[in-house]
């Protein structure tokens, strides 16, 4: 029988070890000494004892990526505990004393594992240095977070979440004192200032910061009813599910304050909990996640379904079918219809999306005759298409229906604005499906579709690209490429046209996945919506099958 590491018998487990898991255990070693919660340090301790390979969970620190930190729970610097948390606090707290910004620091979290010890502290690295600190008083979504951060006058925000990841993930997501997330050259001076921080066991620390009360909920509550008009109908039945996340209450109760009823809410995924028993992954995209939501639409006779990501910063619909069925609409469909709405509502100002996002946004803007933003991918991105920004979108579930409240993504205001056009349908005895219907017609059917590969391997994603890159397709479904926009150096992105055809290639900035969007336009003859709408999906299918050739996927 082999020789077991620790093993009194045959050569002595260090004795074997290559000069590489010597270094790895040396750094790991190093890491303890320094880790100021005892349960990685014996967490790290075990897998040492264990001889388990250390070599990922010390391939590097997280990096900032999309608008924070984000990774698995786990001991050492490729995760999220408390050791990574003190010292991205700490590179945050200097950050914001090395250029002057003055204010307290917000910080909220949601019901994940770990997420309020990390937030309380980040509370204590900045109260050690100096800085006032508010923490959100209990669990809550993303956006009410965003919104404090501006009511306060805040020098920065942060939210412990990682949003729809699966359950054993964390993340740090930092905003900047305008309600904003973080983008470059911030986060790349933050990151810096990370690595610069020293022994954990020297950043100071102070008491917990000061516990807000419901007023801030309350605030955002009063503010986000003030997307919907006063005297518009309001009898609509919504069946609705926070996916296990901290959206129920504050979206109750927002609804329920603007005059609808109170939803349907999904019993099994009504309370939060951080093992997201009922799905796979707690992300309303995925295949399954919306099942629970939609049997409940069918009983309950709802008008439309609406789910929230756990962290309630998206905002998922689904809608009635003549046949009974229901059908998820897509994100594309859902930022479509309420740009339609606020158009025709008489916003003026500027509209924007994600380069991802289908490209029926701009011909709505210029048949409107309003000003129309495309950014890279992201909020971070959107919310700067413009001073004069009044909505914005990605394909991914995220709205921005109301920049002055919530300078991000907001799943509440933007379920609020859909029931709102949901209502308004209702009571003409037409539908969300009916107005895209009209939309179509008199735009043409923008049928989108995503492939998305989750890997295990991030060399896969890289390979991908560089196939794609060295060998484009010449042709996507019998028509010519017209062009390919590489956005090398500044975004890992490759988008490709041809005639009424486009394909965007990008990995995803928060999960392992590598993302093609795909987008035909079909134009719709003599009225028939439903011919067109075929002949564009079956179109979807046959470009699928040539991206995933052109990345070199099997």
């Amino acid at each position: 029988m082999a020789d077991r590491p620790g093993s009194d018998t045959g050569p002595c487990y260090e004795e074997q070890m290559t000069s590489t898991e010597r270094d790895l255990r040396a750094e790991a070693e190093a890491w303890m000494a320094d880790d100021p919660d005892p349960a990685t340090r014996e967490e790290l301790r075990a897998a040492l004892d264990r001889g388990d390979d250390l070599a990922d969970r010390f391939a590097g620190p997280l990096r900032f990526g999309t608008a924070g930190l984000r990774g698995p729970l786990r001991a050492g610097p490729n995760g999220m505990n408390l050791a990574v948390v003190r010292a991205a606090a700490a590179g945050l707290v200097r950050w914001l004393a090395d250029n002057r910004v003055e204010g307290p620091l917000v910080v909220g979290y949601d019901a994940r594992h770990g997420s309020h010890a990390f937030a309380v502290e980040t509370t204590r690295v900045a109260t050690g240095a100096g800085r006032p600190a508010l923490l959100m008083p209990r669990p809550l979504p993303t956006p009410v977070l965003a919104f404090a951060v501006k009511r306060h006058g805040a020098a920065a925000g942060v939210m412990v979440t990682a949003s729809h990841n699966p359950p054993q993930d964390n993340g740090y997501k930092v905003y900047l004192g305008d309600g904003s997330q973080i983008v470059p050259p911030a986060d790349v001076e933050i990151e810096h200032a990370i690595r610069t921080v020293g022994p954990l066991a020297d950043v100071p620390l102070g008491p917990p910061g000061e516990v807000l009360t419901e007023e801030i909920v309350q605030a955002y509550v009063d503010a986000a009813i003030g997307v919907v008009e006063p005297e518009v109908p309001r009898d609509l039945v919504v069946a609705y599910s926070p996916m296990h996340g901290v959206g129920r209450d504050v979206f109750v109760s927002t609804l329920t304050a603007a005059g609808y009823a109170a939803p349907f809410v999904v019993a099994a995924q009504a309370e939060p909990d951080p093992d997201f028993p009922t799905v796979a992954f707690p992300n309303p995209e995925e295949p399954g996640a919306t099942d629970l939501l939609l049997a409940l639409a069918r009983e309950s006779g709802a008008d439309i379904a609406i789910a929230n990501d756990p962290d309630a910063d998206r905002c998922a619909v689904a809608i009635p079918l003549a046949d009974g069925g229901w059908r998820l609409l897509r994100g594309d469909e859902v930022g479509a219809l309420l740009a339609d709405h606020l158009m025709r509502r008489g916003v003026q100002g500027r509209y924007a999306t994600t380069i991802v996002s289908s490209s029926l946004l701009s011909r709505m803007c210029a048949a409107h005759g309003l000003p129309y933003g495309e950014t890279l991918t992201g909020f971070k991105w959107i919310v700067r298409a413009g001073d004069d920004l009044v909505y914005g979108y990605e394909e991914a579930l995220g709205y921005c229906v109301a920049p002055p409240i919530v300078r991000d993504k907001d799943g509440i205001t933007a379920a609020l604005l859909v029931c709102e056009l949901a209502a308004g349908l209702k009571a003409e005895l037409r539908t969300l499906g009916d107005r895209l219907d009209e939309l179509a017609e008199q735009y043409g059917v923008h049928a989108t579709d995503q492939l998305s590969v989750r890997v295990d391997d991030l060399s896969e994603i890289a390979d991908a690209m560089a196939t794609i890159r060295h060998r484009p397709p010449t042709e996507l479904l019998d028509e010519a490429v017209t062009a390919i926009e590489d956005r090398l150096p500044q975004s890992d992105v490759l988008i490709v046209r041809a005639g009424t055809t486009r394909v965007v290639v990008r990995p995803s900035g928060t999960e392992p996945k590598l993302k093609a969007y795909l987008e035909v336009v079909e134009p719709v003859v003599d009225g028939d919506v439903g011919k067109a709408r075929e002949t564009a999906a079956a179109s979807l299918v046959a470009l699928r099958t040539e991206t995933a050739a052109a990345l070199g996927l099997r």
